[in-house]
C-alpha cells in the first residue's frame, strides 16, 4: 500500500514538473490581450501602440517572464495573428496583416501610456489623449466627464467650478476651441455649467492641446479640445444604459450592413421629475446669484437632454462617407409670485439654451501615401430668455444666436515613414445676432454681424529613424474679407529624447479668433447664462491675437513620470466686457491685453494597483488697459497664483476607489475703500483687484464596483462625494449699492457636500 502511495506521489510530482517545464515557455490560460499588453509594458519597459478595434475581444496565453521581449512577441503573433513591430527597443506597433494594402490606418504613437490614470495618455507629439471607453476613476466622478477630466491637468482649472468657465493658462472659457467631430461648439455645459454637454459613451477619443497646436486649428487662442467619435465600422453590436441622481442615458452601436453602421447616444435629466440631493445642491449653487434667488416665492421646472448620432459607410475599400449630428438643450421655467399693493401677482419667466450641429465628410485613400478629406458642417447656438419684474411691471426679452457654416478640404501625404505633410483650405462664415426688447420703458434692439474667413494651412512632421527626434512645424493664414485683413500664424513643436528616459519639448504658436463672449449686465439672461457671443468689429471689439511659448522637460521610467514646463503667453485684443468685471470697470468699454507666465510641475507614480499624482502650477496673470489704471498693469480677474492637487486611484479586483485634494489661492476682488465707501451715489472702490479671496480647498472621493449580471455582461455601481468636508469656499465677492446708499457685500459660494450615485450596464 505504501509502495502504491509512493508511486502515485512520484507520478503526481512528475506531472507537476512537466507542467512547470511547459509553463516556463508559456502560460496556457487565455487572457484578454489588453491585460497582457499592460503586463508586458511593465515587464519590458516598452509602450504598445495600436488601434482599439484591432485588439478588441482577442485573447492569448501570457508569455512566461523568462522569455525575451522578441520571444514574447513572437508567441503573441502566433496566437493572435497580429503583427508586432519593435521600434528602437522602446515602442511596439501592433497592426493587422494588410489584406488591402491601399488602405492605411494611421496610429497615434504614445509617449506615456498611462498618464495619471488608465484612459489618459500622452502622444509622441505631446497632446493629452482621453479615451472614455478605457477610462478609470477620478476623485469626485463615477463616470467620465470630458470637461471635468481636463481640469486634472496642471494650469487648467475653473475658478467657479463649472465646465462652462474653464480657464487654461489665464484665458477665459470662450478662448478655448471646443470641437465635436471637427465642428465648433458654442455651448459646453448642462445645468448651466455643472455638467459637460457631451455624452462620453459615444466619444472614442479626445485630444487636448494647451500649446503648439496643429495649423489646421483656428479661432481659439487658448486650448484646443478635439472630441472624435468612432471612425471604424464594427461588425458586433454594443449597447449601454446608465442612471445617476441627475440623468439617465443610453447608447447603441450597431452594424447596418457589412460596410456601414450607426451610432447613437441620448441623455435626459430627471430633474423635472425627481428632486434628488444632488439636484438640490446644484440648484443652490447655480441660482444663488440669479433672479431666482431674489423672488419672494417661485416654482421652477428645469430639465436638459442631448442626442448624438453618426452614420458610417465604406463606399469602397478606398472611400469612406460619414454623417453626424448632435443636439443639446437646457430649459428653465419658473413662476414668480410677489405682493404688490396688498395683492398677490404671478408671472412666468423662462430661459432656453439650444445647441444644434451637423456635418458630413468624405475621405479617399488614393494610395498608401495620399489621403484627402472633404467636410462640411453647420453649427447653431441659441440662447433666449424672458424675465418679468412684477414690482416694476417690466418684461425683458433677450436672445443671442450664433450660426456658423464651414467647408474644409484636408490633404495628408506621407513622403516617407519619417516625413509627413498635411495641408488644406477652410472657409468659415459666422453670423451672430443679439436681440433685446423691454416694454417699460419701451426699448428694442437687434444687431447682427457676419464675418467670412478664408484659411489655408500647411504643416510638416519630421522624425528620425530611432524616433528620438520629432519636429512639427507649420503655418496658417486667415484672410478676413470684412476687414481686408491677412493674419499669418506659425506653429511649431519640437521633441528630443535623450538618455533613454528624458524628453525635452519646445512649443510655440501664434493664434487668433474673431468670436468672443461678453457681459453687458450681470443680470442678463436671468443672471444664469449672462455671457453672450459677439463678433469682432475691428474697433470696439478687436480681433483677439495670442502668442505663446513653452519649454518642458520630462522623465519617464519604471512607471514614474516627472514633468516640468515653463510657459509665457500674451493675448491682445480683449475687452473689459469680456472679462466679467464687477467693480469700477463693470460699465466701461475698453480694450487691452493680458500676459501670463509660470511653471507647471507634475509627479506621477504607478504601482501595481495604485496610481498617485501631485501637480503644482505657479502663474502670474496681469491686465494692461491703456485707458484704465493709468496704463499700469493690475491682476487679472482669474489670476490664480498657486494651484496644487494631490490624488490617488486604487483598484483591487472589481473594486476601485479614488481620493483627491484640490487647493488654490483665491481669485482677486475689489473692495470699497475703508472710509467714504460711496461717492456721488456710486461705490468708491480701492485699486482694481487689490485683494484676494481666501484659499480654496476641496476634498473629493469616488468608488465603483463591477459585477456580472448575466453571461459576459457587466454592471458598474458607483458612488461619489464632491467636497466631502463640506468646506464653504468663497469663489466670488462683489459689492452692490442699496437704495439707502449703503454698500452691500455679496459672496458666491462653491458647491457644498454633493453626493451622487450611478448604475450602469454594458451589453
Amino acid at each position: 500500500m505504501n509502495n502504491r502511495k509512493a508511486l502515485f506521489l512520484v507520478l503526481i510530482l512528475c506531472f507537476l514538473n512537466t507542467f512547470e517545464i511547459i509553463s516556463q515557455t508559456i502560460q496556457q490560460e487565455q487572457q484578454p490581450l489588453t491585460t497582457i499588453l499592460k503586463r508586458l509594458e511593465s515587464r519590458y519597459n516598452v509602450s504598445f501602440s495600436y488601434a482599439d478595434n484591432h485588439i478588441k475581444n482577442i485573447s492569448s496565453p501570457l508569455p512566461n517572464n523568462t522569455l525575451s521581449l522578441e520571444e514574447a512577441l513572437r508567441i503573441l503573433e502566433k496566437h493572435t495573428h497580429l503583427q508586432f513591430e519593435t521600434l528602437n527597443n522602446r515602442f511596439v506597433v501592433i497592426t493587422k496583416p494588410q489584406t488591402n494594402p491601399p488602405k492605411v490606418e494611421q496610429l497615434d504613437e504614445v509617449f506615456i501610456t498611462k498618464y495619471l490614470i488608465k484612459g489618459l495618455s500622452i502622444s509622441k507629439q505631446g497632446h493629452l489623449i482621453i479615451k472614455p471607453k478605457e477610462f478609470d476613476l477620478l476623485p469626485g466622478l463615477t463616470e467620465p466627464d470630458v470637461l471635468q477630466t481636463i481640469q486634472t491637468l496642471p494650469s487648467v482649472l475653473s475658478v467657479d467650478e463649472t465646465v462652462s468657465n474653464i480657464n487654461v493658462r489665464g484665458g477665459t472659457h470662450d478662448q478655448n476651441l471646443i470641437l465635436w467631430e471637427g465642428i465648433k461648439m458654442y455651448q459646453s455645459g448642462h445645468f448651466f455649467g455643472l455638467i459637460s454637454a457631451f455624452n462620453p459613451y459615444l466619444t472614442e477619443k479626445i485630444q487636448v492641446t494647451k500649446n503648439g497646436s496643429s495649423a489646421k486649428y483656428g479661432d481659439g487662442v487658448s486650448s484646443v479640445i478635439d472630441m472624435q467619435l468612432t471612425d471604424s465600422i464594427e461588425q458586433k453590436s454594443s449597447y449601454g444604459v446608465g442612471v445617476n441622481l441627475i440623468s439617465v442615458d443610453g447608447f447603441a452601436k450597431t452594424p447596418i450592413s457589412k460596410n456601414s453602421n450607426i451610432q447613437i447616444a441620448a441623455r435626459r435629466s430627471l430633474t423635472d421629475a425627481v428632486k434628488t440631493p444632488t439636484y438640490n445642491q446644484y440648484t443652490k449653487r447655480v441660482f444663488q446669484d440669479s433672479d431666482l434667488s431674489n423672488t419672494i416665492s417661485s416654482d421652477e421646472t428645469f430639465y436638459f437632454y442631448d442626442v448624438s448620432a453618426k452614420y458610417l459607410h465604406n463606399v469602397s475599400p478606398k472611400d469612406k462617407f460619414q454623417v453626424y449630428g448632435t443636439l443639446s438643450k437646457n430649459t428653465l421655467d419658473y413662476k414668480e409670485q410677489a405682493n404688490i399693493n396688498e395683492n398677490t401677482s404671478a408671472s412666468g419667466s423662462y430661459l432656453k439654451q439650444v445647441n444644434l450641429a451637423g456635418g458630413l465628410s468624405y475621405s479617399r485613400h488614393w494610395n498608401t501615401k495620399l489621403t484627402t478629406t472633404a467636410e462640411a458642417y453647420i453649427s447653431n447656438y441659441n440662447l433666449n430668455a424672458a424675465n418679468v419684474d412684477l414690482a416694476n411691471n417690466q418684461r425683458l426679452k433677450q436672445e443671442n444666436e450664433v450660426f456658423e457654416n464651414t467647408f474644409k478640404l484636408h490633404v495628408d501625404y506621407s513622403v516617407s515613414p519619417y516625413l509627413k505633410l498635411e495641408g488644406g483650405y477652410q472657409f468659415f462664415e459666422v453670423g451672430i445676432s443679439n436681440f433685446e426688447d423691454v416694454n417699460n420703458p419701451p426699448f428694442n434692439s437687434y444687431i447682427k454681424e457676419v464675418i467670412r474667413t478664408h484659411s489655408g494651412y500647411v504643416e510638416g512632421q519630421l522624425s528620425t529613424k530611432n524616433q528620438k527626434t520629432l519636429l512639427k512645424i507649420g503655418a496658417r493664414t486667415n484672410y478676413i474679407s470684412k476687414f481686408k485683413t491677412l493674419l499669418v500664424e506659425p506653429r511649431a513643436r519640437f521633441n528630443q529624447k535623450f538618455l533613454n528616459f528624458f524628453k525635452v519639448e519646445l512649443l510655440g504658436e501664434l493664434k487668433s479668433q474673431t468670436t468672443s463672449q461678453i457681459i453687458d449686465l450681470q443680470k442678463d439672461f436671468l443672471g444664469i447664462e449672462k455671457r453672450r457671443w459677439v463678433l469682432a468689429n475691428n474697433t470696439t471689439i478687436p480681433i483677439i491675437k495670442s502668442k505663446q511659448a513653452s519649454l518642458g522637460l520630462h522623465f519617464n521610467k519604471n512607471r514614474l513620470l516627472v514633468s516640468a514646463e515653463g510657459f509665457i503667453k500674451h493675448v491682445d485684443g480683449i475687452t473689459t466686457r469680456s472679462q466679467g468685471f464687477q467693480n469700477q470697470y463693470q460699465f466701461t468699454n475698453a480694450t487691452g491685453r493680458y500676459k501670463t507666465y509660470g511653471i507647471d510641475f507634475l509627479i506621477n507614480k504607478h504601482f501595481n494597483n495604485l496610481s498617485t499624482w501631485l501637480s503644482y502650477t505657479y502663474s502670474k496673470n496681469d491686465y494692461v488697459f491703456k485707458s484704465l489704471n493709468n496704463n499700469h498693469s493690475f491682476p487679472n480677474n482669474i489670476d490664480i497664483r498657486h494651484q496644487l492637487s494631490f490624488a490617488g486611484s486604487y483598484a483591487i479586483n472589481r473594486f476601485k476607489i479614488a481620493l483627491g485634494l484640490n487647493w488654490h489661492t483665491g481669485r482677486p476682488y475689489t473692495p470699497p475703500k475703508e472710509f467714504n465707501q460711496t461717492q456721488n451715489t456710486t461705490i468708491n472702490y480701492q485699486s482694481s483687484n487689490s485683494q484676494h479671496l481666501n484659499d480654496y480647498f476641496r476634498t473629493d472621493i469616488s468608488t465603483t464596483y463591477t459585477f456580472s449580471i448575466f453571461k459576459n455582461k457587466q454592471a458598474v455601481l458607483g458612488a461619489s462625494v464632491w467636497n466631502v468636508l463640506n468646506r464653504k469656499n468663497i469663489i466670488n465677492t462683489y459689492y452692490t449699492l442699496e437704495d439707502s446708499n449703503t454698500v452691500n457685500k455679496v459672496e458666491n459660494t462653491s458647491l457644498g457636500i454633493t453626493p451622487n450615485f450611478s448604475f450602469r450596464v454594458n451589453l
